[in-house]
């Protein structure tokens, strides 16, 4: 297992030459990658209730790190899939960036960005399934994990990030090709787009 950090690393998704040397000193097949990036708001912000409250800077920040991000990181994924055999390519967005599943509103940068996301995973799996036939790629929303990020939401059932992480790996075991370029959530239940 290989795990990549900002931390540990220095890796910063939001810039394709760091992404570059990172994943560029990768070497080996994988048959499990997990994409698990992304804000809710900037440092010191919070996520806009009205469109009065969307702003330009922090919405090109949301952007950047979810969906600018996992667009560089996918660039490498093709290089290190096996040629042959099943292998997994996920994405942790989010059920908010489903267009058919907003009956909230709100939230304009972060449903936004996660939904764009989603378009990336979708036109990604069609690329990589030209070269590689036995690979599925998918959207994963793990549900609302008990983490420091989702300590201001009351009245969410919350799971503990291991219970979050248990449940995306056996979603992610019992996909199979026919599952390709979709969006699933932590009780593998597809989520429309």
């Amino acid at each position: 297992m290989v795990g990549l950090s900002r931390n540990k690393d220095d890796l910063d998704i939001t810039d394709r030459a760091s992404v570059d040397r990172v994943l560029g000193n990768l070497e080996g097949t994988f048959d499990f990658i997990l994409i698990a990036t992304g804000i809710l708001a900037p440092a010191g912000g919070t996520p806009e209730k009205s469109l009065e409250q969307v702003d330009a800077t922090a919405m090109q920040t949301v952007m950047a790190a979810n969906v600018i991000g996992p667009a560089l990181v996918l660039r490498h994924v093709t290089r290190l899939l096996p040629k042959d055999g099943r292998a997994v390519v996920a994405t942790l967005t989010a059920r908010v960036g489903s267009i058919t599943d907003n009956h909230l509103g709100g939230w304009y940068s972060y449903r936004a960005s996660k939904a764009a996301a989603n378009q990336v995973v979708r036109t990604a799996a069609i690329e990589i399934g030209r070269r590689r036939k036995d690979v599925i790629v998918v959207a994963l929303h793990p549900g609302t994990v008990a983490t420091r990020f989702t300590e201001a939401f009351k009245g969410h059932d919350k799971v503990s990030p291991e219970s979050a992480a248990t449940n995306l790996l056996a979603v992610a075991d019992g996909l199979t090709r026919d599952d390709t370029g979709k969006f699933f959530d932590w009780k593998a239940e597809e989520v429309p787009w």
